[in-house]
């Protein structure tokens, strides 16, 4: 492809993706495609001669976008707020087109210095003392693992160098709550501790891990010969957006010399407002946070900020320096390779760096303040309503709720959650997604979609009373 050619279906690809933003709240939310539907439309060979870009845009129309869930639509109620505004998308295209990596800062300087502004920037705007020294990830996955490798090499004296995990005489484990993300345990298992010591440590009446509980685990395992290592907290837990105490959980792990690992992928973005940071009360006594800026913030997925106390531990133990990357600037220089498990990056920063220019911070804080207030006002009208219940706290922007009619228990209110919440989805005017709790099954309300408004969670409100007055399970 040619510049000059370039230029044409690069004009008229930006025209379609206004397009799509404009028209979105009229398509349905849910993605309707069967399984198989659309690979079965397209061809089970490449081409051997180049296709007009017409035909890639018309197959774009036909096939691709109607297999989509539109996580960018006003009725979009699930999962988490992903949102993409567009001052971001085009930072993430500008990425794209400049088309260079970050081996090392000799190979773009600029791709690592704008990624130490933006991650500094945004340190200050959820309110982190300058202690904290940050990079970007892909995602809170990444930095769960990175995380929890550090803690491994902290308390084994960088074992890595020598022997590995296999030279060690204690098994390491790591405590986490029974209601965090899945990702801890993978990270775990990745990072070598094994399924037999990751501990979920119980929760209270509010969802959040109990600091007292986590205290009698380390006890027993070490009067058990085992070495606690690390501790991950949530702030905004997946099913419930249950914040866990990480001051009272900080002194824990403090007291018996763990690393301290916060995961508040979902609320981090939520103390860019200076009145929900008492929910991380105690965060400046961690070793490492995360917090996806792809997620409520606004950055174009994916964008997730890595931060640490101690930037040396983490390139000792991160480190690789081969001689074909270096430089005479490498010691006046950050090389990013050496803080995470990539060796190359992406220029990710510039759709951090776009966002936060383009909309500015106080724009940012009163879309979730919106937010806020709109989950904040569906708790209160389902509460209020007979045979509802909300069933947690909302701290942030998800509501936890189940409708309850009479008589109705067990497997058979598991049907009829099921069958409501699949009913609404079926619809096209909103997708909600289930979840359990307590072993039974309930509906997640993640209210944050760049476009949503409070019009849209009345209708929303509405939808769910009208489809759970229904019956039947889900077909």
């Amino acid at each position: 492809m040619t510049p000059d050619e370039f230029r044409e279906h690069g004009h008229r690809l930006i025209d379609r993706i206004a397009d799509y933003r404009e028209t979105l709240a009229g398509r349905p939310v849910m993605a309707r495609a069967e399984p198989g539907e659309i690979k079965g439309q397209l061809p089970a060979s490449p081409p051997d001669r180049p296709e007009e870009f017409e035909a890639i845009f018309r197959d774009l129309d036909a096939i691709i976008l109607p297999g989509l869930s539109h996580w960018q639509h006003p009725g979009f109620f699930g999962y988490f707020p992903a949102n993409a505004p567009l001052s971001s998308v085009l930072g993430d295209f500008l990425s794209t087109g400049l088309g260079v990596l970050g081996l090392s800062w000799q190979s773009s300087p600029a791709l690592t210095e704008l990624e130490e502004v933006v991650v500094d920037w945004l340190r200050q705007l959820v309110g982190l003392s300058g202690a904290w020294s940050g990079v970007i990830q892909d995602s809170a996955s990444t930095s769960t693992l990175v995380a929890l490798i550090c803690a491994r090499e902290k308390a084994t004296g960088h074992g890595l160098a020598w022997g590995g995990l296999q030279a060690e005489p204690r098994p390491l484990v790591v405590y986490t709550s029974a209601q965090a993300h899945s990702s801890v345990e993978k990270a775990a298992l990745l990072a070598g501790f094994g399924r037999a010591n990751v501990r979920p440590i119980a929760v209270d009446a509010t969802y959040a891990m109990s600091s007292e509980v986590l205290d009698v685990a380390i006890r027993r395992d070490v009067a058990g010969g085992k070495l606690p290592c690390a501790v991950v907290a949530t702030t905004g837990t997946t099913a419930t957006t249950a914040i866990d105490p990480v001051d009272a959980i900080a002194r824990v792990a403090r007291e018996h010399g763990l690393w301290l690992h916060v995961d508040a992928a979902m609320a981090g973005s939520g103390m860019i407002l200076p009145e929900l940071r008492p929910l991380w009360d105690g965060v400046e006594l961690a070793d490492s946070l995360v917090l996806n800026a792809h997620k409520w913030l606004g950055a174009a997925f994916d964008c997730s900020l890595y931060y640490v106390r101690d930037p040396d531990h983490l390139v000792r133990v991160m480190s690789t320096n081969p001689s074909y990357l270096r430089s005479a600037a490498d010691e006046r220089v950050k090389n990013l390779r050496d803080w995470g498990i990539p060796l190359g990056r992406r220029f990710r920063a510039l759709k951090l760096w776009c966002l936060l220019r383009a909309e500015g911070a106080d724009a940012l804080r009163a879309r979730l303040r919106r937010d806020v207030a709109n989950a904040r006002w569906l708790a209160d009208e389902v509460r209020s309503a007979p045979g509802w219940s909300v069933l947690a706290p909302v701290p942030l922007q998800t509501v936890c709720v189940r409708h309850e009619p009479p008589g109705l228990a067990g497997e058979a209110l598991d049907a009829h959650t099921l069958g409501w919440v699949d009913r609404v989805n079926r619809s096209g005017l909103a997708y909600l997604t289930p979840a359990t709790l307590d072993g039974r099954w309930m509906a997640r309300v993640s209210v944050g979609a760049e476009a949503t408004e409070r019009p849209h969670v009345e209708a929303l409100w509405a939808l769910m009373r009208a489809e759970a007055g229904l019956a039947g399970p889900a077909h």
